[in-house]
């Protein structure tokens, strides 16, 4: 597709889709929303590096405000057929939170902000530390967990 056709499909001007292909402009995700849909093409494909093995995990910079450290970072996509739950933990040191295998197709989804997480699938560990995410098909047993001496404050999505 041209640049002019994308344009007028997107209604994004010919003139800021030549600076976001030659990566002269920080566009905002609204802008990026349009040109997905003219493309007919997820916001995440727009951004994510071509050659990712796991397409269901994105983290990359989205959007960088003007003033330093402000950003946007999409970290994962997940497709949902009915709802997204966004939910808001806090483990406090020895707390564990045993769950029940969600329904087929059900996902979860973790970003933590503080502490490290101890999540169980099954009987394997894994270990999410302030800063990093995980995500995980949620429809076999798991467990979440804190074993160290600080608080662990996460956020957790189910995508059902």
């Amino acid at each position: 597709m041209s640049q002019t056709a994308l344009a007028e499909k997107s209604g994004v001007s010919r003139r800021m889709l030549v600076a976001i292909e030659a990566g002269e402009k920080n566009v905002s995700l609204t802008t990026l929303d349009r040109v997905a849909e003219a493309l007919d093409v997820a916001f995440s494909d727009l951004i994510q590096a071509p050659d990712v093995r796991d397409h269901s995990r994105i983290n990359e910079l989205a959007w960088a405000g003007t003033i330093p450290g402000s950003k946007a970072v999409l970290l994962a996509k997940a497709n949902a057929s009915r709802e997204v739950e966004l939910w808001e933990w806090r483990l406090e040191p020895g707390e564990h939170y045993p769950s029940e295998p969600d329904a087929d197709g059900w996902s979860e989804q973790f970003y933590v902000f503080e502490g490290c997480l101890t999540l169980m699938v099954g009987d394997v560990p894994h270990h999410i530390n302030a800063g990093e995410f995980f995500m995980f098909a949620s429809n076999q047993p798991h467990s979440y967990r804190n074993e160290g001496p600080v608080a662990v404050r996460f956020v957790r999505n189910v995508v059902i």
